[in-house]
């Protein structure tokens, strides 16, 4: 099966901030292919760059993090999302353009949303689309 991760749930992998339910989906997400929209390949390095400038993490982390990703991790980049949809979204659900991105493509791929971000998991929820992550 596939599913559409956003940074958040990512990072939690990376940060090795982990939960039982975090757990559970990440070991999930190891046995999926992830399909993303195309600003998740600048979202994901950026967040890293920013964790190592707080000595969250060292560059030799996110460089092993990077690599073990590429090698362990189906990733398929979605390069155009429908703007119109992410734009109704956005406007909708007042969310970031960023995350009403991943949210359109996890509804037109039909595909599950893995998220720690609570409102976009409430957004998710109202458009009906499973979310992985969510306390609710």
């Amino acid at each position: 099966m596939a599913l559409v991760p956003d940074i958040s749930i990512v990072l939690s992998r990376v940060l090795r901030e982990t939960t039982p339910r975090i757990a559970s989906i990440l070991g999930r997400m190891g046995r999926d292919e992830w399909i993303v929209p195309a600003l998740w390949w600048f979202e994901l390095r950026n967040a890293l760059v920013v964790n190592e400038q707080r000595r969250r993490l060292t560059e030799q982390e996110t460089t092993n993090f990077l690599r073990a990703l590429s090698l362990d991790m189906t990733i398929t980049i979605e390069p155009v999302p429908e703007e119109t949809a992410v734009m109704v979204l956005a406007r909708r659900h007042r969310l970031t353009v960023y995350d009403a991105a991943y949210l359109e493509l996890a509804l037109r791929e039909r595909l599950p949303l893995a998220t720690l971000d609570v409102p976009l998991a409430e957004a998710a929820r109202r458009e009906d689309v499973e979310v992985l992550g969510d306390s609710a």
